[in-house]
């Protein structure tokens, strides 16, 4: 009925065909049939056979539209040419012509089409009921008028069918191609939220790991340099620092170019992880360091982010505070973790400070429904408090 047709088209289409069958079945071939029993038993048999003919052709060229024998335009040429024999054999078949109307624009693709064999289907039932009944003027104001009629409402009503539903096309194609052009947008926008996502994420890892390692590098290299002379064993403490935090930085890089787990730290006791760092800072940097590090059981993730804040914390003590004390305190609580970390440094204004170092503790600490509280004044030293919710150990 339409050239352009999308899936959901064609099933409506179908369905559409089969209701026809079932009513040109019930209101077509049956009536006729039953018009038929009372003529002669060879009008009979003709009318009959050929009803049972058009009714097979109809049934195979529904279910089977692109067989090679029977193609609709074919199917609908037969039709037509059963229409006018039914048409002589009755008499007059304008109820049968007009039953059949619908089929004449269900089964071809252009309205050109259907205008054509619907009205060889007139013209072929108004001549076959001539020769059987003649231009008498029963026939001419019964049949032959009837059959014409049926014909112009048909062609007028399949032209607007067709023009409504070429629109409501054209309109499915338009929001069909919006959408497909929505969700390309959408996959460009999810796309490049994607890359900025990981762009945010090496930027938090590089900091809290090579960069961190880095700095702590250049200040033991100057602190051994001041201390080649005066104090070699403390030059030497201060190299195997330089080597130990340089392998160290190495196996970070390898977590991020991804040839190693994820995480860079090992599974494992946090109280170790965190023991080990801070032993380190101490013995860095000379800085006292009091901590309080039960064992606590906790997933790998978690693990991770309790070591990168207190990384960044001690590394704030190192470059900004001037501490000589540093305090670190682990507390389990049911459902979650405690960290705190305060030193007896020089302080600072919190809400004036922008370092990336608290606001990518904070975004890591976000992923895992966590929280960051840093307290600190000028002169009275900071405190950095960290709460994480447990979760099942990996």
């Amino acid at each position: 009925m339409n050239q352009r047709q999308q899936p959901g088209d064609r099933l409506t289409l179908d369905r559409l065909r089969r209701w026809n069958l079932a009513g040109w079945l019930l209101l077509g071939l049956l009536p006729t049939a039953l018009a038929v029993l009372d003529a002669s038993p060879a009008r009979k048999a003709w009318l009959l056979g050929l009803l049972a003919l058009i009714a097979l052709c109809h049934t195979v060229t529904l279910v089977r539209p692109d067989n090679p024998v029977l193609r609709p335009r074919a199917y609908l040429g037969l039709l037509a040419l059963v229409l006018g024999a039914s048409s002589f054999l009755l008499d007059g078949g304008a109820a049968l012509y007009v039953v059949s109307l619908p089929q004449f624009w269900l089964f071809t693709r252009t309205p050109r089409d259907a205008i054509a064999l619907s009205g060889a289907g007139a013209v072929l039932t108004v001549f076959g009921g001539t020769l059987g009944q003649g231009w008498s003027p029963q026939f001419l104001t019964g049949n032959a008028v009837s059959t014409v009629v049926a014909y112009a409402a048909g062609v007028g009503m399949g032209l607007w069918l067709h023009r409504f539903i070429g629109l409501n096309n054209e309109r499915n194609e338009q929001l069909s191609a919006e959408l497909h052009l929505t969700q390309e947008e959408l996959a460009a926008a999810y796309q490049r939220q994607g890359a900025a996502d990981e762009r945010e994420r090496l930027s938090r890892e590089i900091h809290d790991t090579l960069a961190q390692g880095f700095a702590s590098i250049v200040v033991l290299a100057e602190a051994a340099r001041g201390a080649t002379l005066a104090d070699p064993d403390r030059c030497l403490q201060q190299l195997t620092s330089i080597e130990r935090t340089a392998r160290e930085n190495l196996a970070e890089a390898r977590v991020l170019v991804g040839s190693a787990p994820e995480g860079g730290v090992a599974p494992g006791s946090v109280t170790t992880t965190l023991r080990r760092t801070l032993d380190r800072f101490a013995q860095d940097t000379g800085v006292t360091v009091s901590a309080e590090l039960p064992d606590v059981d906790l997933d790998q993730r978690t693990r991770v982010a309790l070591l990168r804040c207190t990384q960044e914390s001690l590394a704030n003590v190192r470059k900004h505070s001037g501490a000589s004390t540093v305090g670190v305190v682990l507390t389990a609580f049911p459902g979650g973790v405690e960290l705190e970390i305060t030193d007896d440094g020089r302080g600072f204004l919190v809400e004036e400070s922008r370092g990336f170092g608290l606001d990518g503790m904070r975004r890591r600490l976000a992923e895992l429904d966590g929280e960051l509280t840093v307290t600190s004044s000028l002169g009275d030293g900071t405190r950095v408090l960290v709460i994480l919710p447990t979760h099942s150990q990996d």
